[in-house]
């Protein structure tokens, strides 16, 4: 478990002080540094983590702290991902899995579930800088169903793509008044820029961007002055 040569080798210091060559069937506590720069400092089970432990990822600066199971984060722990934003909730086989929150640099959070590493299941996203909302039913890390929701109360409630509004839907207004109508899109400029979910992948491929044409179910000038309105 070591480097030829004068290179990093892989250490292994138990609880008692005690260095090893390798951790093989040792279960407690220890400190393991790994030839790449990784440390863990955690329960071991029979010579693998197992119980509760902290790792740090020497390449990039993050850090795990939490339940692992079988040599993978496993159970309730915390991701901080060095500069990239922070992940506290469930795992399961190295995977984002259950239900967590993951707060991005922006300040923006997804609260909800999740289903081997995507958003999936119930769950709400908040833009930090307007306050807006998206909240409903997402699949593969998109919400597919649910409410558009302003910081004033006004909000949409119908279908979602490209996690914009796309399909028949109702506005529903603070007075009671409600306007039934379908939203389309179209695509955007490259150089334009519109607020979107932050990507928590870093190795997604970047989504193409659409503007989005509101057509409702009545000519009446009001109800189109106030859908006008609530998306300035």
């Amino acid at each position: 478990m070591s480097e030829d040569g004068d290179g990093p080798k892989y250490t292994f210091q138990t609880e008692n002080g005690e260095t090893k060559s390798m951790s093989r069937g040792y279960t407690g506590k220890a400190v393991a540094s790994y030839p790449n720069g990784d440390l863990y400092d955690g329960d071991f089970i029979d010579g693998i983590r197992e119980g509760r432990g902290e790792y740090r990822y020497a390449s990039n600066g993050d850090k795990y702290d939490g339940e692992w199971r079988v040599n993978c984060k496993h159970g309730i722990g915390k991701m901080s991902y060095n500069g990239k934003g922070e992940y506290h909730g469930y795992w399961e086989n190295g995977r984002r899995h259950g239900e967590g929150t993951f707060t991005y640099p922006n300040g923006d959070v997804y609260s909800g579930w999740w289903r081997f590493g995507e958003k999936e299941g119930t769950g709400t996203y908040l833009f930090k800088e307007t306050g807006m909302r998206l909240q409903g039913q997402w699949e593969k890390s998109e919400v597919t169903e649910g409410k558009w929701v302003y910081p004033n109360g006004i909000y949409f409630h119908g279908k979602f793509e490209n996690n914009k509004p796309k399909g028949e839907g109702i506005w529903y207004f603070k007075n009671g008044n409600t306007l039934k109508g379908c939203y389309e899109q179209k695509p955007k400029e490259l150089d334009e820029d519109e607020e979107e979910p932050e990507e928590d992948d870093e190795n997604a491929a970047k989504k193409p961007k659409f503007d989005l044409v509101w057509k409702s179910e009545t000519n009446i000038a009001e109800a189109a002055h106030l859908v006008n309105s609530v998306e300035q």
